[in-house]
């Protein structure tokens, strides 16, 4: 009934967000992949796909003039949080602000999603052990291309190390992506696509991909599609290592995606010891090196990540070795 209610809730009358834009002279701009969504059908399809945010905690990233802003509103969170980098839209989020304030609740912080304390923000809600349901906490946001991959691979770091938005539980995440990014995070095995993002997403969430919106629906017109994906945290996730050293293999073995998993794999250990622990990984994960690194199977590179900590242990030093890094010391006696 609450949630039915909350769907009929009804703005009084705003200038349209082309109309503020204009009247506040704000220009997208392209140093930040600044790019508006106007259609209202559109907006409210995307929050929508969060699910039900009648009265829970929801924190908007990037809202921009507030075009998401007034369908999150509609649907009448408990709290809602905005955080927004760039200044110029303090006006049109506090005319929101002052016109919903008797029924919900919004905060505005014009700072860097990255700089931003979840934890403050989202202070009072309620915590939910992480095999219970989700918190009814959840981040919804238009992210600018420029930030969205470096932004949900710290945000999947906190996910997997139960901090953040995500020390109150499973919290879902339902985000815009270059449609060729969103399609690399649902990747399956022999995708073309599949890559490292694939594997860093669904080795710790279960990844939705929503629909596509089309790059017309947005000012300026950006020259690709955006697809809108949610993420829901896993009770478990598929590997139990640390994020860093999970990132670290996937990373040094997709680095050569086209060539024998091997190759890339080589990369993880000093030139001296790679003749001896390259193909060791690999019979200690019981796979063929010469596979390639987008036909390897989820399971499969659980078990490579499993090898890498064992071969670390007989190593010690080798985990923090980075072929990137200048030279260093390690030798096969270590």
């Amino acid at each position: 009934m609450a949630a039915s209610k909350a769907a009929k809730i009804r703005l009084p009358p705003l200038p349209t967000i082309r109309d503020l834009i204009k009247l506040y002279q704000i220009r997208a701009l392209r140093q930040l992949s600044q790019n508006f969504l106007l259609d209202e059908r559109l907006t409210d399809k995307i929050v929508k796909a969060a699910g039900n945010i009648h009265n829970h905690y929801v924190c908007e990233v990037g809202p921009g003039p507030g075009g998401i802003t007034r369908s999150i509103i509609k649907r009448c969170p408990k709290k809602l949080i905005v955080v927004e980098k760039d200044p110029r839209f303090l006006p049109t989020l506090e005319l929101l602000q002052e016109t919903c304030v008797n029924f919900v609740k919004m905060d505005i912080e014009i700072i860097d999603i990255r700089n931003y304390n979840f934890v403050d923000g989202f202070k009072g809600a309620p915590q939910h052990n992480w095999f219970e349901a989700p918190p009814p906490i959840h981040l919804i946001g238009n992210l600018p291309f420029s930030v969205s991959t470096n932004l949900i691979i710290r945000w999947l770091k906190a996910v997997s190390e139960k901090s953040s938005a995500w020390s109150f539980g499973r919290s879902s995440m339902t985000l815009t992506f270059q449609k060729e990014v969103a399609e690399r995070m649902v990747a399956p095995l022999g995708h073309e696509q599949r890559c490292r993002l694939s594997l860093m997403c669904q080795f710790w969430c279960d990844v939705d991909y929503k629909f596509t919106i089309p790059g017309k629906a947005f000012l300026p017109k950006p020259d690709v599609d955006v697809g809108v994906v949610t993420l829901y945290p896993l009770k478990k996730p598929m590997v139990d290592l640390p994020f860093k050293m999970v990132e670290k293999v996937m990373r040094n073995i997709f680095n050569m995606r086209q060539k024998y998993s091997i190759r890339g794999a080589e990369r993880l250990f000093p030139e001296k010891l790679r003749e001896e622990l390259g193909p060791q990984l690999f019979r200690l994960a019981d796979l063929d090196y010469t596979i390639r690194p987008f036909q390897i199977s989820n399971e499969e590179f659980g078990r490579l990540c499993y090898a890498y900590k064992v071969i670390c242990e007989n190593h010690p030093g080798l985990e923090d070795y980075d072929s990137r890094a200048p030279k260093q010391a390690l030798s096969s006696s270590s």
